[in-house]
C-alpha cells in the first residue's frame, strides 16, 4: 500500500480527520504528512489536524466533535437544533470553558461563535443528542432558553420571540429546570415576567 492510500486509510478510520499521532502510529513520517499537504493531497484543518483534500468526507459535526470536543452547541445552534428557529447559522454557536485557550478555535474548517462561559455556569443544563448522525454536547431546552435572556443584547427580537412561543408550546418544556437555571444564570426576573404572559396568554 502506497503512504498516500496509507494516510486516506489512517483518516477514513478516524471519521474524516487525523492527528499526527494517529498518522506516527500507522508507520507514516512527519516528513510525509507534510509532503502530502504540500501536493495537495492533505488538507491542514489546524495544527496536527489533518483531512483529505480532494473529496472532503467530514461532516461539519465530525469536525466540531473532533475539534472541539469541549465545546458545547448553545444559543443560536440549540434554537435551531430543537426547532425553536428557522434560521440556520452561519456559524456555530458554542460555548467554552472560560479558562480553554484561544487558540483551540483556531480552525480554518469552521465558523464558529465563541461564548466563553464561567467555570461554574459551563455544565448547566449540559446534555447530549445526535446532529445528522453526529453525538455532540448540546445544552438542554431550558438552558437555551436562559441563554437567549442572558445574551440578549447579541440575538434578533425575531428570534428571540420565536424561540420563546415555541419553548412555551413544547410539550417536552421543564419549568422547574427553566426555574433553577434561570436563578443561577440570574435572568430569574426577566424569564418569569415573560413566561407567565405567555403561558397564561
Amino acid at each position: 500500500m502506497d503512504i498516500r492510500e496509507l494516510a486516506k486509510e489512517v483518516i477514513t478510520n478516524k471519521g474524516g480527520i487525523a492527528k499526527s499521532a494517529d498518522f506516527v502510529a500507522a508507520g507514516i513520517r512527519a516528513v510525509d504528512v507534510v509532503n502530502m499537504c504540500n501536493t495537495g493531497y492533505l488538507d491542514r484543518v489546524r495544527h496536527g489536524y489533518y483531512k483529505l483534500a480532494e473529496h472532503d468526507t467530514s461532516s461539519e459535526e465530525q469536525l466540531l466533535a473532533t475539534l472541539i470536543p469541549k465545546g458545547i452547541v448553545c444559543v443560536e445552534s440549540a434554537l435551531f437544533h430543537y426547532g425553536y428557529s428557522d434560521f440556520a447559522p452561519r456559524k456555530w454557536s458554542i460555548a467554552i470553558p472560560r479558562s480553554m485557550s484561544r487558540t483551540k478555535l483556531d480552525v480554518d474548517v469552521l465558523a464558529l461563535q465563541p461564548y466563553y462561559v464561567q467555570p461554574e455556569l459551563y455544565e448547566l443544563g449540559k446534555t447530549t443528542d445526535n446532529f445528522d448522525g453526529v453525538i455532540l454536547s448540546v445544552y438542554d431546552r431550558e438552558r437555551t432558553i436562559c441563554d437567549c435572556f442572558k445574551y440578549r443584547s447579541r440575538l434578533d427580537n425575531e428570534i428571540f420571540n420565536k424561540a420563546l412561543n415555541a419553548y412555551a408550546n413544547d410539550k417536552k418544556k421543564n419549568l422547574k429546570n427553566l426555574s433553577v437555571y434561570a436563578k443561577k444564570l440570574r435572568v430569574y426576573k426577566r424569564v418569569t415576567e415573560l413566561m407567565e404572559v405567555l403561558l397564561n396568554g
